[in-house]
């Protein structure tokens, strides 16, 4: 199976070539996928360390160990070295072919304090590691990057992002291209553990955490087992899509690769899941999926058609501010969108699938470009979301450029709360929430 993937990917490597930027900006070369020497370890030590929001002033922490006897709990506290509290948690583990999973450990630790440094350890054994707890009120920043991967430009948005000071990291899906090549989940872990130890990941399903095998291996069993997201802490009863809040913010995380029509588990939770958002506690409410809507490249298409048919309705009438997705290897933002055309009450389409991916840029766009598109380009990159109050929001797109960061695109933007549009349509979203 490893040979097969391994043949797959030099395939697709020598099919996909990197895009040419825009006019004025020459692009950088490609760059060779990330190697991991092996080296011997501990069984019992943590490895691939990485936490999650889980709820009302509690986070999730998740690790892995070869160790099957290893136990599941952490220690922490605000002091270095000094551990005054103890999180009891749970294990799991997985069999995909020829390969088993070390045993992943998952324990959610708190109540904790906003804003606050902790200091951890995992297991009663290993390194310490500490996180900070987000806000819980304005200011926040999320750093937004999809499709990431394993490659030289992976870790050049990674060192980017690590220089951004942002209090939770957002990922619209296609994490460590493993691609059924499971060890390639563990460098993900080792890739990613510096950043996702100490700031919260939140992240969705992409096409590439699939890897279904038709009457042998389920959909996302890789995914599920490794990156458990608060979906029962939202009321959920999958992985594949969930909510969560933090300091006046609302998020959704939907899933472009579950049922997803009017009918569907999914939509009957968003359903449910709106109904619950309060714009006077959380006046920003934000969308994550892996499929855009909205998109002008030539990649993927009018994938996204059939589930904006069945969403976009109750996504407006909520009055959604932003629209995160991926998918599309490049970076493109639209003007406040609904129903295929420019509208000021529907969100902002942003498109940020340049995480760094081993596939490459999608370099070609259809032109002319659409009325609702105001920023495009083929580059490698991530963002920086800025929620400054309860009105006011600074989005930066930041180019990898080189290893240089650049801010590339920037806007300023308005949430819908206090724009008059949510005052229009009360009786609509009342009816579209109670539909069966």
């Amino acid at each position: 199976m490893e040979k097969w993937g391994i043949l797959l990917l030099v395939t697709l490597s020598a099919l996909i070539f990197a895009s040419v930027a825009a006019d004025d900006y020459i692009r950088p070369k490609p760059r060779e996928a990330l190697q991991f020497p092996w080296k011997q370890k501990s069984s019992s030590l943590p490895e691939q360390v990485h936490i999650s929001l889980a709820g009302d002033k509690h986070m999730r922490v998740t690790w892995v160990t070869s160790d099957k006897s290893s136990p599941s709990f952490v220690e922490y506290g605000t002091s270095p070295g000094k551990y005054s509290y103890l999180g009891q948690g749970e294990s799991t583990s997985y069999s995909y072919i020829m390969y088993r999973s070390g045993k992943i450990h998952h324990t959610v630790i708190g109540p904790l304090e906003a804003d606050t440094v902790y200091y951890y350890r995992c297991g009663g054994e290993g390194p310490e590691f500490h996180l900070k707890t987000p806000p819980d009120q304005f200011p926040i920043t999320f750093a937004v990057a999809g499709d990431l991967g394993q490659t030289g430009w992976t870790k050049s948005t990674l060192d980017h992002i690590d220089q951004c000071k942002y209090a939770v990291h957002l990922l619209p899906g296609d994490l460590s291209y493993a691609d059924y090549m499971q060890h390639k989940w563990d460098t993900f872990g080792e890739l990613v553990q510096p950043l996702a130890s100490v700031r919260p990941w939140m992240v969705t399903q992409g096409n590439h955490e699939k890897e279904s095998i038709p009457f042998i291996v389920d959909e996302f069993v890789s995914f599920n087992s490794r990156w458990k997201m608060p979906y029962e802490e939202s009321g959920s009863n999958s992985n594949l899509y969930y909510s969560f809040e933090v300091a006046g913010v609302h998020a959704i995380m939907l899933g472009s690769y579950t049922d997803y029509d009017r009918y569907s588990d999914q939509c009957s939770w968003l359903k449910a899941d709106l109904s619950k958002v309060d714009r006077e506690r959380t006046p920003w409410l934000i969308v994550l999926f892996h499929v855009p809507w909205y998109n002008s490249n030539n990649a993927h298409q009018h994938e996204g058609d059939e589930m904006m048919a069945e969403m976009e309705p109750l996504l407006y009438a909520s009055g959604v501010d932003i629209v995160f997705t991926g998918h599309v290897h490049a970076y493109e933002r639209t003007k406040r969108v609904n129903n295929g055309k420019s509208d000021p009450c529907g969100p902002v389409h942003i498109t940020i699938g340049d995480g760094g991916n081993r596939e490459g840029l999608a370099r070609k766009y259809k032109d002319p470009s659409p009325e609702w598109s105001v920023f495009r380009e083929a580059s490698f990159g991530h963002g920086e979301l800025q929620m400054v109050n309860s009105t006011h929001a600074l989005w930066t797109w930041h180019r990898n450029d080189d290893d240089e960061p650049t801010r590339s695109d920037e806007v300023w933007l308005n949430s819908l709360v206090n724009s008059g549009c949510l005052k229009k349509r009360p009786q609509e979203l009342r009816k579209m929430l109670l539909e069966p």
